[in-house]
């Protein structure tokens, strides 16, 4: 009996799958029952492992360890860190305003701890990157005696894959006064970071984007002089920035993969070639296709097009009978498949929506071949005159 297609997984962006060596740490992690705030041996074992993990987290940005609060992911560092409330040092520390990026992720567009009125989102350009001028703006116009400006940006977006110039941001953020936060999600295992580099006062990471579990991430402050005000209070946890029994297993898994993306800091780079010679497929197959974000520097393993008359979720679907996982925008709804706010953000009027490939860097020509051959089917299907002008 003839046997099938192997299934092709391009969806990293939504999450990597697990890797070995998280699965082993978390294992050897799961052997030990104690809590890691407990003095004796056992709890002391449990302790040790998540300062393991800490410390492999901070080398791979630069941090200090101490620096580094666990959380159980993204969504929580976001909602942590996007608060009025900080201390700096032993006084408080109020933030008046929240200025984001409209392409920011929804857990940054929701804006934390922040009321409605005090969230200021800031345009992008047509290419995906942020309006600079219009932040110079807003922040030299925001008024200080209300309180501090705090804005947050991603490094990296998740759905075109397209890269912020934070350290330009940082420095025009500083020079107004304000705090930058960097939501390095996307950017975390696949470009270089260094906190210490001016490149922001904090960072949101998680883990199941660099191949470890789902259910573990981190805010990484770049001094711990000023902090924000913990969002979960109890026993004291995470040296008081956030209360609660710390995930053993989940955080040992998160350092192993952070140990794997430091020894390996260049693997996304080999994604470019298949990424672009994915593009030129696609433009070979629909010369209409638009690549979102493909006119400035992206992450090299992120595709996210459009095919004028295809709708996205028919893509999907069809690509997903081919046992070939995509995504039509973010994978962060819910599984709801609609409207992507990044291309409204960009100006993007098109209603068919966009396909999303991020691929990995095991990913090879003879998956780009595939998925090609795929999509080639796919816009024949839709296009009668295509298949009619190749018979």
């Amino acid at each position: 009996m003839a046997m099938g297609k192997q299934a092709i997984y391009l969806d990293y962006n939504a999450s990597a799958p697990l890797l070995p060596q998280a699965r082993d740490a978390m294992l050897a992690a799961l052997e030990i029952d104690a809590n890691p705030s407990s003095v004796h041996s056992a709890g002391r074992a449990a302790k040790a492992i998540v300062q393991k993990a800490r410390r492999s987290v901070a080398a791979l940005v630069n941090a200090k360890p101490d620096h580094v609060v666990f959380t159980s992911g993204a969504t929580e560092a976001a909602s942590t860190v996007l608060t009025p409330r900080f201390s700096f040092g032993r006084s408080p520390l109020k933030f008046s305003k929240l200025f984001v990026c409209a392409a920011d992720h929804p857990c940054v567009l929701a804006g934390g701890q922040f009321a409605p009125e005090d969230i200021v989102q800031l345009p992008v350009q047509p290419s995906g990157l942020m309006e600079l001028d219009a932040l110079e703006r807003m922040l030299a116009g925001h008024d200080k005696a209300t309180g501090l400006p705090l804005v947050a940006v991603h490094w990296a977006n998740n759905e075109t894959g397209v890269i912020q110039p934070v350290r330009e941001i940082a420095v025009m953020v500083k020079a107004n006064g304000g705090v930058l936060v960097v939501d390095a999600v996307q950017a975390l295992g696949r470009l270089p970071i260094d906190i210490a580099d001016a490149c922001g006062d904090f960072l949101i990471l998680s883990s199941h984007k660099i191949g470890g579990p789902k259910g573990a991430g981190a805010l990484v402050a770049q001094s711990d002089l000023m902090m924000p005000m913990p969002l979960i209070s109890g026993g004291g946890q995470e040296r008081g920035h956030r209360g609660g029994t710390e995930a053993v297993a989940n955080i040992a898994g998160f350092g192993a993969a952070a140990d794997v993306a430091m020894a390996g800091q260049d693997r996304f780079a080999s994604c470019m070639a298949v990424r672009d010679a994915f593009e030129a497929a696609i433009l070979e197959i629909a010369p209409d296709a638009v690549i979102h974000g493909g006119t400035v520097k992206r992450l090299p393993n992120t595709v996210f097009f459009s095919v004028p008359g295809l709708k996205a979720e028919t893509v999907q679907i069809a690509l997903d009978l081919a046992k070939i996982a995509v995504s039509a925008g973010s994978a962060c709804s819910s599984g709801k498949v609609g409207r992507s706010h990044v291309l409204t953000a960009m100006g993007v009027e098109s209603d068919v929506g966009a396909i999303r490939i991020s691929f990995a860097p095991e990913t090879g020509e003879d998956a780009v071949t595939r998925i090609a051959g795929e999509l080639g089917k796919i816009v024949e299907r839709a296009r009668p005159e295509k298949r009619l002008a190749r018979a």
